[in-house]
C-alpha cells in the first residue's frame, strides 16, 4: 500500500497502523510486496464515530498482541543458543539433558503460539472475510490475498512444526528450527501490516460481524 493510501487512513480515523519491518531476519523472503492489491479510499462523506474508529483499532490491538508473542519466541530461542553455547563446557550428561529440557520448553512455546494464530487466521478466513466480502464488494481482490498468505502462514507453521521434531532428536542443532522462525517472523510481520493497513477501514465501517456497528 502506498504512503498516500497509508495517510488517508491515519487521516480519515486517527490509527497508525504498523509500518513493515525494515530489516528482515531472513535471506528468503516469502511475499512479493510489490504485487499486494490495496483497497480504496472510501467516498468524503462516510464518517467514523468513536465505536467504528474502536472496531478498527482493535485488529492493530490484535495484531500487537500476535507480535509480543512472535517477540517472547525469539527471546527464548536467543536464550537457548546462548544456553547452548554455554553448555559445551558442562558434563556429557548433564548438556545432554539441559540440552533437551531447553528443545522441550521452545518446543511447548512454538507449539501454543502457532496454534493461537493457526485459530486467529481461521477465524478471519471462515467468518470476517466474507463478512466484509459482503459489506464491501470492491475489496474482494485484497481479500483473496489476504486468505491467499493465511495458506502460505499455515505452510509455514507446519515448517516450524518439522523443525522442532528434528530438534527433539537433535537438541543440539538449532539450525534448521532457527531458519523456520526466522522466515516465520519476516512473512508474519510483513503480512499484519499488509492486513492492518487494508483492513482497518473496512472494519470501522462494517465491524467484524454483523450488526456489530
Amino acid at each position: 500500500m502506498s504512503e498516500a493510501a497509508q495517510d488517508w487512513v491515519r487521516r480519515r480515523t486517527g490509527i497508525v497502523t504498523t509500518q513493515p519491518p525494515a530489516a528482515r531476519h531472513s535471506p528468503h523472503p516469502v511475499w512479493d510486496e510489490d504485487s499486494r492489491p490495496t483497497g480504496p479510499e472510501p467516498p468524503p462523506e462516510v464518517e467514523f464515530g468513536a465505536r467504528a474508529v474502536a472496531a478498527g483499532r482493535h485488529l492493530v490491538e490484535v495484531h500487537d498482541y500476535y507480535r509480543r508473542e512472535l517477540a517472547q519466541l525469539r527471546d527464548v530461542m536467543r536464550q537457548v543458543t546462548e544456553g547452548i553455547e554455554q553448555i559445551g563446557l558442562a558434563r556429557e550428561q548433564v548438556a545432554t539433558m539441559t540440552l533437551r529440557a531447553n528443545a522441550w520448553a521452545l518446543g511447548g512455546l512454538c507449539q501454543a503460539q502457532c496454534r493461537i494464530l493457526a485459530e486467529h487466521h481461521g477465524m478471519e478466513s471462515g467468518a470476517i472475510f466474507p463478512h466484509l466480502r459482503r459489506s464491501q464488494a470492491d475489496l474482494g481482490a485484497v481479500l483473496d490475498r489476504l486468505d491467499d498468505e493465511h495458506h502460505v502462514i499455515h505452510g509455514l507453521l507446519d515448517d516450524v512444526d518439522g523443525a522442532l521434531v528434528r530438534l527433539a532428536h537433535e537438541p543440539s542443532d538449532l539450525g534448521p528450527v532457527t531458519a523456520a522462525i526466522d522466515v516465520l517472523t519476516d512473512a508474519l510481520l510483513s503480512h499484519f501490516a499488509y492486513e492492518e493497513r487494508e483492513l482497518v477501514v473496512p472494519l470501522a465501517r462494517a465491524g467484524f460481524f454483523p450488526g456489530q456497528l
